[in-house]
């Protein structure tokens, strides 16, 4: 008996070290990958938050994702842009998608024009600036991924499941309504439709963070560590941000919880029209002030109270 826990205790010591060493080699591996993703930028010329945020005291935070339809040597524009705060404290998230077509300023032109125009003429400090004096808050990070990428981090998966709320024909596939199992270049068509759907850029919004969310549940499953060199590489060609390896180990370990409780925030108005030929979304200005206090708040920069009292 004695002869047999033994063997079996070093059977499980020898499984216990292999995974240990393949752990390491992906941290390792996933550091390396983050390295290549990493691009620092000056966020002096922000006037939302004086100091930066100390993600190790785990005061709040936000987060700008931008999806970027970036082809050939086109630069690129947003076609997704989504605010995350995270409040550790409440362990809890916001999200909220801002339409591509919305008129704003853009910061640092001195221009009114669509929202998803920030990026193309000065790349992630303007749209930051641009993002950041619309709802008014700080925005600590963000995070660029190249739409044109997605079929290559699907198809390194295997393909992703979506449920989708409609039937609809896009870029040469027919959609049915219901769960769907889509390859890269489908799950691309599918995230890029916007027309056939009734509620336009929302409706694409929604689709894309299917796609997200798809990914991360994919990436997520214990079959998919056989395959962490492809996916790392393919998020490394594709994938933008400040944050650095450090930083991602940190926000993992402090605010991880609030993935749990997330709350998604939308512009319930409509006001699409033309301008100078040019059509826009106009987001009236309640909306705009409701969201931003909602953000504000999340953030800890603003009380409560304030909210009530403007929305009174």
């Amino acid at each position: 008996m004695k002869k047999v826990l033994l063997i079996i205790g070093l059977s499980v010591l020898t499984v216990g070290l292999a995974i240990g060493g393949y752990g390491f080699y992906i941290y390792k591996s996933m550091q390396s990958a983050v390295d290549s993703m990493h691009q620092p930028i000056d966020r002096t010329k922000s006037d939302k938050r004086e100091v930066a945020v100390d993600i190790d005291s785990q005061e709040p935070l936000a987060f700008l994702l931008m999806g970027v339809d970036e082809r050939g040597a086109d630069k690129g524009r947003t076609d997704t842009i989504i605010v995350i705060t995270v409040n550790p404290e409440e362990e809890s998230m916001k999200m909220v998608s801002i339409p591509r077509d919305t008129y704003t300023e853009i910061v640092g032109r001195g221009t009114m024009d669509k929202i998803n125009h920030a990026y193309a003429f000065g790349g992630p400090e303007m749209a930051i600036n641009t993002v950041e004096n619309f709802f008014d808050i700080p925005l600590d990070y963000f995070v660029t991924i190249n739409m044109e990428g997605f079929k290559e981090i699907v198809d390194v998966l295997g393909g992703v499941s979506v449920e989708s709320e409609m039937a609809f024909s896009y870029g040469g596939y027919d959609f049915d309504e219901g769960i769907l199992e889509l390859d890269g270049e489908a799950a691309l068509a599918y995230s890029r439709m916007r027309y056939e759907d009734p509620r336009g850029d929302l409706g694409r919004n929604d689709r894309q963070r299917q796609i997200i969310d798809a990914i991360i549940k994919e990436g997520a499953q214990f079959s998919t560590i056989t395959k962490a060199d492809d996916i790392l590489d393919s998020l490394g060609k594709n994938v933008a941000t400040n944050l650095t390896f450090d930083e991602m180990m940190k926000i993992q370990s402090n605010y991880a919880k609030a993935r749990h409780n997330s709350e998604t925030l939308e512009f319930s108005g409509n006001g699409g029209g033309k301008k100078d030929g040019i059509w826009y979304l106009f987001v009236p200005e309640e909306e705009r002030e409701h969201v931003s206090h909602e953000l504000r708040v999340h953030l800890g920069i603003e009380d409560s109270s304030e909210v009530a009292a403007a929305e009174e």
